[in-house]
């Protein structure tokens, strides 16, 4: 490699991370669960879903992401800055109840794998996950959590490859899946919670904050161009392996459980079915890999809360600031009480996940408005495609929620 190749690769490694932290948000319990549901009741099916999901996060994440660099502002900032009161607060609002959705299943997933790997008590290891994320937030900076996060990521994506390699899949169907839609009878409540595991409100918060993180010249049209395009490299990289990981899942799912005509209703009961079939060491990649999900997602999750609710007060995100951790504080403590007040784990994950789901068309709203806005983007304003395919995915997921709401009513 020549010096010149080599610096720029250097270059281009002081970019990634932010792209990262997001992928985490994906690929965190409450997927486990959806995922898990999908493959076990609908074989290879639901592909799709994950492929249509990750399409939809990589515009939505990439374009957020342009908010944050241009204006240096987050989504929960700008809203409130460019939005009148009246209709800022109430979507704000809506978007910490889907943080503390989130933070609800990533907590859960985290007590589980406790659960699983030392027998604690769900409800204990519920608090102690929570105490430990926020300790992260607390003594971390930036970049110190994003080294820390990416290597979790790293260690999550080695399991699921690792389990892949036990099982039997069925290529040829799998092939299929990801690319032709397919919606079984009663099958809605599960493709909602895939969509909401997947394109997750808190998500496009947090990437308009951490990308940030960098401290560039907005001043420099040369630096921004440059944060441009590398954003966009770190983004598709980033949800690339989303993809492949959510993916995973329900291949393991159908793999294991659908074609043996097992259900899976809990994600324990998940672990002790796989010590059988794949034998113990499965079983403990499964439970480990669920942990560091839990970890990392739940750490990303109090960010996110911190960040949306520091941006009512037209505030940036930083932890030892009265607002942000408010933020982080709200959207632990009252995920821990709603997890006291639960009776099903299991479903509180999926039903978490498909509230994301329902509220994902309000954050999507604003966030086309902001970007579309010459006063709020200048020149780097979505062109006329852009604002196209933005509202096609709104519209989407709008006609989405129309079709769970009639399935759960009729």
């Amino acid at each position: 490699m020549t010096h010149e190749h080599s610096q720029k690769a250097r270059e281009f490694l002081r970019y990634i991370g932010p792209g990262i932290l997001i992928t985490v948000g994906f690929i965190d319990p409450g997927n486990w669960a959806s995922n898990m549901a999908a493959g076990a009741d609908y074989g290879y099916q639901l592909l799709w879903m994950v492929t249509l999901s990750t399409i939809m996060l990589i515009i939505l994440q990439h374009n957020v992401a342009h908010l944050g660099i241009v204006t240096g502002l987050c989504l929960s900032e700008a809203a409130s800055i460019y939005l009148p009161a009246w209709l800022a607060r109430p979507v704000l609002l809506s978007a910490v109840i889907a943080a503390i959705a989130t933070s609800l299943a990533e907590v859960l997933g985290g007590a589980i794998a406790l659960a699983m790997l030392f027998g604690i008590p769900i409800k204990i290891g519920a608090v102690l996950t929570a105490a430990f994320c926020s300790w992260l937030l607390w003594s971390n900076a930036y970049q110190k959590l994003e080294k820390l996060i990416i290597g979790f990521v790293s260690l999550i994506g080695l399991s699921f490859l690792i389990e892949l390699s036990f099982v039997q899949i069925d290529w040829r169907q799998a092939a299929v899946g990801w690319v032709v839609p397919s919606i079984p009878d009663g099958a809605m409540l599960i493709i909602m919670s895939v969509l909401g595991a997947v394109v997750m409100p808190h998500n496009l918060f947090l990437h308009s904050e951490v990308i940030q993180s960098r401290q560039w010249n907005l001043e420099d049209e040369t630096v921004i161009k440059r944060q441009l395009k590398y954003e966009f490299v770190d983004t598709l990289l980033s949800m690339g392996i989303g993809w492949a990981i959510n993916s995973a899942m329900i291949l393991i799912a159908a793999a294991v459980f659908f074609s043996h005509q097992v259900s899976v209703d809990e994600l324990q009961q998940a672990q002790d079915m796989l010590k059988p079939l794949l034998g113990d060491g499965a079983a403990i990649l499964f439970a480990i890999a669920l942990f560091l999900a839990g970890i990392a997602s739940t750490t990303t999750a109090g960010i996110a809360g911190g960040s949306i609710f520091a941006g009512m007060f037209k505030e940036p995100y930083n932890i030892k600031d009265q607002h942000s951790y408010t933020g982080v504080f709200l959207t632990y403590i009252l995920s821990v009480l709603v997890i006291f007040l639960i009776d099903n784990p299991f479903e509180g994950l999926i039903y978490s996940q498909m509230a994301l789901s329902v509220q994902l068309p309000w954050t999507i709203g604003i966030q086309v408005y902001l970007t579309s806005s010459y006063k709020v983007m200048g020149k780097y304003v979505n062109s006329t495609w852009t604002k196209i395919v933005l509202c096609s995915i709104g519209v989407t997921v709008a006609i989405l929620n129309i079709l769970l709401l009639k399935e759960l009513l009729f």
